[in-house]
């Protein structure tokens, strides 16, 4: 009987491992393909990654132009409801220090989101941002160290960098200087999977 009951228990766990997957992106325009043709960004490029791993999963972009923590804070209940997702890429914050939020608001907000997420059963992956230093030094250094925080304190999965390898190269930016163009979109799709793949069930 106990041999029967762990064959079923590991049977269940391998269905459930299995199972189709949601991964819901819940971002800013760095996500929602701003300025760029639809379906060159790089959540359109994580399908892609997904599918060739052959990962059942379907990537939600829910990502806003211009939107702040607070409008994801606001959002995020009505698309867990709806998507059920199994997994939440949070890439919010840069627009609030843009705006001169208050850093411990911003942080509130990204609390809130992650335990929406945890309390709905999903996992969360914190994307996280830096700001240019003419921000002043001290601001720049406790914005980035937020997102560390946050990851640590939820014991949450963190992308240090959502713009590693693009910050500092002016070719792969559009014209505005501000938004990745499509030739950094692979570049951030990386900078993501490296700490999405466990969450995904590859290693």
């Amino acid at each position: 009987m106990r041999l029967l009951a762990g064959i079923a228990l590991m049977l269940a766990a391998m269905s459930a491992y299995s199972a189709p997957k949601t991964l819901l992106v819940l971002g800013d325009s760095l996500s929602a393909e701003y300025g760029l043709e639809r379906g060159r960004g790089w959540t359109q490029l994580l399908q892609q990654r997904l599918q060739q791993n052959k990962i059942d999963a379907t990537v939600v972009n829910s990502s806003i132009s211009g939107d702040t923590t607070i409008g994801g804070k606001n959002r995020l209940p009505a698309l867990l409801a709806r998507n059920k997702p199994d997994v939440v890429v949070i890439e919010l914050g840069s627009n609030d220090a843009l705006r001169g939020l208050q850093l411990k608001t911003t942080q509130d907000n990204l609390q809130a989101m992650i335990d929406a997420a945890h309390q709905s059963r999903a996992k969360v992956l914190l994307v996280g941002m830096q700001i240019p230093p003419n921000y002043g030094p001290d601001y720049t250094r406790r914005f980035s160290d937020m997102f560390q925080a946050l990851a640590k304190q939820n014991k949450t999965p963190l992308v240090p960098f959502f713009m590693d390898g693009i910050a500092a190269n002016m070719e792969l930016f559009q014209a505005d200087r501000i938004h990745p163009n499509e030739q950094a979109q692979p570049i951030l799709l990386d900078n993501v999977w490296t700490h999405l793949k466990p969450l995904v069930g590859l290693k």
